[in-house]
């Protein structure tokens, strides 16, 4: 069937096709019940009888098709389901003609006395004329595509032997129908091995994916495993990253959002699907009762960590969540797409800048939030480098007049969001990150607001993350650049870095810096050739990777802790707590004014400014002499 003659005349041609499922179904079961009754002239059943029953049957059918709105599904994403609801119907349908032909007609054989037989029967038919139609669109939409030959298929194995896989296969043998020839299904369950799934056998487990991918030149790979834990999901696809195939990945059960089938969720491989990194694992309740009802102030909010605190605080109901950037276009973004989420809530973008102090007053006593969330600062190594200056008024300055406001107006709670960079820094922006951490601490000893900073590494999927640097490299033809062969750093996906410093909040009494378990430190060199292998390429024959060297304040290895700070576990198994520094305002205030004789005089002079930083954070230290012989 030709899918744009059943576009143009469906409203004609169910029905019909119902029509003759009810005519079929009523012979067939008279001739069951019966005896051929046909031919029969004797019959208890009469010719008008049956006729009576089938025009009542089509009329009846009609309305209970219509009202359940059977006519308005797509049939070629029909499933059993559907098929399941036809059967109902057809049975609901029967029986309301029996009763009609008993107590209205007065027939003496109401639906010839067999109405589940007949109903069954009808339904089966309907079942059998949908699926008819729905293969030859399939077929009718296959032969519409490309035409491939057996040089420009693609040899394809599947990793993982269940549904999805089922799912998948079934779709490429249809709407795919020729562009991939399935080697074979991959499954760690060895009693599996030799049995088929949707026609294509099992043909090894993982120890096999190497071995089965040279054999046969295998050009892609799909995992299609959804309930597997991320270290198994890691160690798979590590092992196909070794094969030079083209890998897509199925999403867990959680990402995929109903879509026409599982092929359609197919995606490339992700770093974090190599971080092999389980979900996090919350206490919701407490998080809720600190910011339900509650006014939520979060700066930075059209960044990345500040994107993803709005989205997750406002699963927890605040009575008002303000976002307050000073860049309107990824401020305007976030706003449109938590207000259509949210329509009845209070949500107000504020542009600002946190450097203007009067306007950090005019707001909190204009709003009085009860909890701030700080994420805006500068956060790019080597432009904060090449501009100190505004290093330290941004990230130094624009705290400490956050941190006064939330003094001066009663904030019940601030929460700073720092940096694994701050920890014996080697440039001028984790330095002054490690000066406000000092500055929050200082100030919880005096003031009623609970201070608290909560210090993680980096985050995948950031405004400047090097993995969609590398994959834009990737995709131009490389090379791809690391600036050192021995640089690591930690990584966490922002969702689950967000979601920590949420639960963060839940231990914190005021004065702690919170470290999140980022995990085992990544080789960014490792990095960068994981992704050119899932990408399908081989390093050094299609793309080469270049060190480019070490960038201006840039750190061989980061840390999460310094050495003068102790651990405290949580009740959380990735969050912990350092023990408070002994820092007052005095001190801090005293080191506060060396930095703004600086900016008040207005001068820019990078080495006196690197230099008067390194007096107000002893920890600060050049990379050289952090890096040692390691640069």
């Amino acid at each position: 069937m030709n899918i744009d003659t059943l576009g143009k005349y469906r409203n004609f041609l169910l029905p019909l096709a119902d029509c003759i499922a009810i005519i079929l179904g009523y012979y067939f079961a008279s001739v069951l019940i019966t005896d051929s009754f046909l031919m029969n002239p004797t019959s208890a059943i009469t010719r008008n009888e049956l006729v009576i029953s089938i025009i009542l049957a089509i009329i009846i059918f009609q309305i209970v098709f219509r009202v359940s709105k059977r006519y308005s599904n797509i049939i070629r994403y029909e499933n059993n389901q559907d098929y399941a609801v036809y059967m109902i119907l057809s049975i609901v349908s029967i029986l309301i003609v029996s009763l009609i032909e008993e107590l209205i007609l007065n027939m003496k054989n109401p639906s010839i006395k067999f109405n589940l037989a007949v109903s069954i029967i009808i339904g089966l038919i309907i079942i059998i004329l949908r699926l008819l139609i729905k293969y030859a669109l399939l077929s009718d939409i296959a032969n519409k595509g490309i035409n491939y030959t057996p040089e420009n298929q693609k040899k394809l194995l599947i990793i993982g032997g269940g549904y999805s896989a089922n799912d998948i296969i079934s779709t490429l043998n249809t709407t795919l129908k020729g562009r991939y020839e399935i080697i074979g299904i991959i499954d760690d369950n060895r009693k599996r091995k030799g049995y088929s799934v949707a026609g294509v056998r099992i043909i090894g487990d993982r120890t096999d994916i190497e071995r089965i991918c040279e054999k046969y030149n295998i050009d892609s790979i799909f995992f299609t495993i959804v309930n597997i834990d991320n270290k198994n999901k890691k160690e798979i696809l590590e092992i196909c990253s070794k094969t030079g195939a083209e890998i897509k990945v199925l999403p867990s059960l959680r990402e995929i959002i109903t879509k026409e089938n599982l092929y359609n969720s197919l995606r490339d491989v992700e770093i974090e699907d190599l971080l092999g990194r389980d979900p996090v694992e919350l206490d919701n309740n407490n998080i809720k009762s600190l910011i339900h009802g509650k006014t939520v102030l979060v700066t930075g909010g059209g960044g990345s960590i500040g994107e993803e605190l709005c989205r997750q605080i406002m699963l927890h109901d605040p009575k008002q969540l303000l976002m307050l950037d000073i860049y309107e276009n990824s401020l305007y973004n976030i706003e449109l797409e938590l207000k259509a989420k949210y329509p009845n809530n209070d949500i107000i973008a504020i542009i600002a800048n946190i450097r203007d102090e009067q306007r950090m007053f005019d707001l909190f006593e204009e709003y009085s939030p009860e909890v701030v969330f700080h994420a805006a600062a500068h956060k790019h190594v080597p432009l904060m480098e090449n501009n100190p200056s505004e290093a330290v008024k941004n990230n130094v300055f624009g705290t400490y007049n956050l941190v006064n406001a939330c003094d001066k107006y009663k904030t019940k709670r601030f929460i700073l969001i720092s940096t694994d960079k701050a920890v014996n820094p080697t440039n001028v922006m984790g330095a002054t990150k490690r000066l406000c951490e000092m500055i929050i601490q200082a100030k919880d000893k005096e003031s009623e607001t609970e201070y608290v900073a909560v210090r993680f590494g980096n985050v995948l999927g950031s405004n400047g993350s090097v993995v969609p640097l590398f994959k834009k490299q990737i995709k131009n033809g490389g090379p791809v650049t690391v600036t050192h062969k021995d640089i690591t750093r930690f990584f966490m996906t922002i969702p689950e870095a967000v979601a920590l410093v949420l639960q963060s909040i839940t231990y914190a009494k005021g004065g702690e810096i919170f470290v999140l378990n980022m995990g085992e430190p990544v080789k960014i060199y490792d990095l960068a050739k994981s992704l050119i292998e899932l990408s399908g390429l081989k390093l050094g024959t299609d793309i080469d990777i270049e060190i480019t060297g070490l960038r201006p304040g840039e750190k061989i290895y980061e840390e999460l802790l310094m050495d003068e700070e102790n651990l405290e576990k949580t009740n959380h198994e990735k969050i912990f707590i350092t023990e408070p520094m002994n820092f007052t305002m005095d001190d801090i205030e005293e080191k506060l004014d060396s930095l703004r004789y600086l900016i008040d005089e207005d001068i820019t002079d990078k080495d006196k400014i690197k230099d008067t930083l390194k007096k107000c954070v002893p920890t600060y230290k050049s990379p050289e002499e952090i890096n040692g012989e390691k640069i």
